[in-house]
């Protein structure tokens, strides 16, 4: 297929961002009128799933469309990325699309500069994991600050956590907004992929004050809790997750300042917890993302590729934010957890469609990119392409999806070294954590979208969890491959 026929990329990623974080699709109290113009003209996955509720192994799962229990990218802070893998970027690169990154990578470590992986397929590389001045050299947003003579160090000192941060004009987002204009504008003969990682809405919650402007703590929805939350949570005190004890997150926030106070231990961590307001810095982080989205997309209009460009909005997984007594992230597979934001379009071929409630998952788009741009998908790649949805030839491509934790995170609260996997079938949502029967979960969203009912050892559902527990190791032998091709017989 000609290269002017061959679509260009916008592939825009925010960490940490819950899936009902879209007005358009049902929040009433954000506002969001980029994605909201987006939906509108592609089309939206409202049963979109992460492969992993934490960012290294997600991201390691989008890039090359395999299962993390094939890629073996399973924890934050690899010191490397597997030389076997491939990403969808070098794939694309060597089919002769022009491809950079701005912003996150996080397929290994990056408490230092992140080891850069050889024959990524990225010619442009403005790599910078957080905004945060942790390295002395190589983070592209510091080195962007000290051209318009501002020092990182104090431009970062002091902001509060929720609470206001940087201003707009030098916020990371606004950086890789104006890197990924530059990008799109280049003099070029082919296409191009563009692959945008923002931090935002990731902790800590702190966005421009013009933005936190915008949204009042005490008309912030509550989150999603019962009192039974406390209880259920404390059988899980093994289970790593970054926020071990739930509260009472619909509590005053006064109350629980006195509580904690007090000694009561519902309300140790994490220190200080505003539900409403961490919220409303949330809402204000991701208002900000979509503006600065808008600038992108307007961009594409003016210099007339916006018709051939087919433009991905997701996030690596979601956010706690108070729902069930926790923030944060871990081992858990709530939906505000692993349920994540996915809207793609291309004008020139996909037509609007209402949103879809097809089953679907962030390993699907790697061939679903490679598909639309008219190259083969490698036999080990285990997603499927989405084309046929977004075309409207087919109303799904799988039944099940699934999303998997294997020691994934450090920290003092982390010391179990958790195995979990979560599998739904758009009804049943099974979790099972290796060592830990105890802690099985199994909710059907059809009548309990909260996820406040575990049917797991209820005797009335003896039959429901045997056919799950059977469903979910099913599903989890096919994300493993058998490594390496053969070569010999023996």
């Amino acid at each position: 297929m000609p290269d002017d026929k061959r679509p260009n990329i916008l592939w825009y990623c925010t960490d940490q961002q819950r899936f009902d974080t879209i007005a358009a699709l049902g929040n009433s109290a954000i506002r969001t009128p980029a994605v909201d113009e987006l939906v509108g003209e592609g089309v939206a996955f409202t049963q979109a799933y992460c492969q992993c509720p934490i960012c290294t192994p997600s991201r390691a799962s989008f890039m090359t469309g395999r299962y993390p229990a094939s890629h073996h990218v399973m924890r934050n802070g690899n010191p490397r990325f597997p030389v076997e893998e491939t990403l969808v970027s070098t794939l694309l690169a060597d089919s002769g699309y022009d491809c950079g990154l701005i912003g996150k990578q996080h397929l290994s470590r990056a408490n230092i500069v992140e080891r850069r992986i050889e024959n990524d397929g990225y010619r442009l590389f403005a790599w910078s994991h957080h905004p945060y001045p942790d390295w002395d050299e190589g983070h592209a947003y510091d080195e962007w600050l000290r051209s318009k003579g501002v020092d990182p160090q104090e431009l970062y000192a002091n902001l509060e956590d929720p609470g206001p941060g940087v201003p707009v004009e030098l916020h990371q987002t606004t950086w890789a907004s104006e890197v990924a204009i530059d990008f799109i504008n280049e003099e070029r003969d082919g296409p191009w992929m563009l692959n945008m990682n923002v931090f935002d809405p990731h902790p800590p919650f702190d966005p421009p004050q013009e933005y936190l402007d915008k949204y009042k703590p005490e008309d912030m929805p509550l989150p999603l809790f019962q009192p039974s939350d406390i209880e259920h949570q404390k059988r899980m005190v093994r289970i790593d997750q970054q926020m071990k004890e739930a509260i009472d997150p619909t509590a005053p926030f006064e109350e629980k300042e006195e509580k904690m106070a007090e000694g009561d231990s519902r309300f140790r961590a994490p220190t200080d917890f505003d539900a409403r307001k961490i919220k409303a810095c949330y809402y204000a982080m991701i208002e900000l993302i979509d503006d600065q989205f808008k600038r992108i997309v307007d961009a594409l209009k003016a210099n007339g590729q916006y018709d051939n460009t087919l433009i991905i909005f997701t996030s690596d997984h979601g956010e706690m934010l108070g729902d069930h007594g926790l923030a944060y992230k871990g081992c858990r597979f709530f939906e505000g957890l692993v349920h994540v934001p996915l809207v793609i379009s291309w004008p020139a071929r996909f037509k609007h469609r209402a949103p879809s409630d097809a089953l679907v998952e962030l390993v699907d788009l790697a061939p679903t990119l490679l598909e639309a741009a008219d190259l083969p998908i490698p036999d080990r790649v285990h997603g499927k392409s989405l084309l046929s949805i977004l075309e409207g030839k087919t109303e799904k491509v799988k039944s099940r999806v699934i999303c998997e934790y294997n020691d994934t995170l450090a920290g003092k609260n982390i010391e179990d070294n958790s195995h979990g996997i979560m599998v739904y079938d758009g009804r049943y949502k099974i979790c099972v954590y290796q060592g830990h029967p105890e802690c099985g979960e199994i909710y059907d969203l059809q009548n309990d979208p909260g996820e406040f009912d575990n049917l797991w050892d209820k005797p009335e559902h003896a039959a429901l969890q045997a056919e799950l527990i059977a469903s979910a190791l099913d599903m989890y032998l096919s994300t493993c491959d058998a490594g390496f091709q053969r070569t010999g017989r023996f």
